[in-house]
């Protein structure tokens, strides 16, 4: 594991090997199983990013937090009674399965400490070694944000790739439900892709869907008492709210939809993972609005998990 300073949101740093009693322990993973072994993830630079954008807001944590709706740090209270930050997990971006193994080998020990991971990523197939280390703890229903169903299967001979993750989630066992936002437009592959997906009971709420219904409607068809893995593909939000990513899609959800879509989450279970991917850093304004965007959520996040 590497850390650059300063941490996200000014957490304590810490080691997987000797973690603190804390609720959430934030990870970096740059990537995962990139489709062209001789590049980098597009989204390498994210988890660096996304900690710089919040050290904006990281001296506030003692005011009370309007999108998280309570105060995130009562004062007197340490930072590691948020989380702590344990800095990034090594990839390399010619060593897909050992990218895979060292991601999941990450969550698993943060999982067994009796903490709960915050995954800051890093490319779109980063939630499948994620997702994997939920193994022995489950069941749990995935929830991605995302403009895409991800639902294919080999793509340019590999099949663990950007396209693949909510397949390959689906594929195991502890994985019992799942739950698709913000779906829309083109390049989500062939309609055998959607109809597998919906036969094996994803519900898939399209962007309009989304916006016709409401949160409450959407999730109203949960039952209650899941535990919820959270997965956010930033092209899921609104490219005129969040453009920097790698194929923006005209539409999908707010900053405020994907506060609802987390409270309400919160409300009818528990989140037990969070993981952020596809944030482009080099598609960002000189300002960095769409890595601060990706902090509040994850912020916002980790208030709720640590209830």
């Amino acid at each position: 594991m590497t850390i650059g300073f300063p941490t996200f949101l000014r957490l304590p740093a810490a080691t997987l090997d000797n973690l603190p009693d804390t609720p959430v322990v934030v990870l970096g993973a740059a990537e995962a199983t990139p489709y062209d072994p001789a590049r980098r993830s597009h989204s390498a630079d994210a988890p660096g990013a996304i900690r710089a954008a919040s050290q904006q807001f990281a001296g506030q944590v003692f005011q009370h937090d309007f999108d998280l709706d309570a105060t995130l740090l009562v004062k007197g209270e340490r930072r590691e009674a948020i989380g702590v930050d344990a800095g990034d997990v090594v990839t390399e971006v010619q060593d897909a399965a050992g990218n895979r193994h060292r991601i999941a080998a990450a969550v698993e020990q943060v999982l067994a400490a009796g903490a709960l991971p915050v995954v800051l990523g890093g490319d779109d197939s980063v939630p499948i070694p994620v997702i994997a280390a939920f193994d022995g703890y489950g069941p749990i229903t995935v929830v991605q944000i995302d403009a895409h169903v991800d639902w294919g299967d080999t793509i340019q001979d590999e099949d663990n790739g950007y396209g693949s993750p909510m397949r390959r989630a689906a594929e195991m066992p502890w994985v019992t439900g799942m739950v698709q936002v913000g779906i829309r437009g083109l390049g989500s592959g062939e309609a055998w892709q959607h109809d597998d997906a919906r036969g094996f009971g994803d519900q898939i709420v399209t962007a309009r869907e989304w916006h016709r219904r409401g949160a409450d409607a959407v999730l109203a068809e949960r039952p209650g008492g899941e535990r919820y893995v959270v997965s956010i593909d930033c092209d899921g939000i609104d490219p005129a709210v969040f453009p920097a990513v790698a194929m923006p899609t005209p539409g999908g959800l707010s900053y405020e939809d994907c506060l609802d879509l987390l409270h309400g989450l919160a409300a009818r279970g528990t989140i037990v993972g969070l993981i952020l991917a596809e944030y482009v850093p080099d598609r960002d304004d000189p300002h960095r609005l769409c890595a601060q965007i990706a902090a509040r959520l994850v912020t916002v996040a980790m208030g709720l998990m640590r209830r």
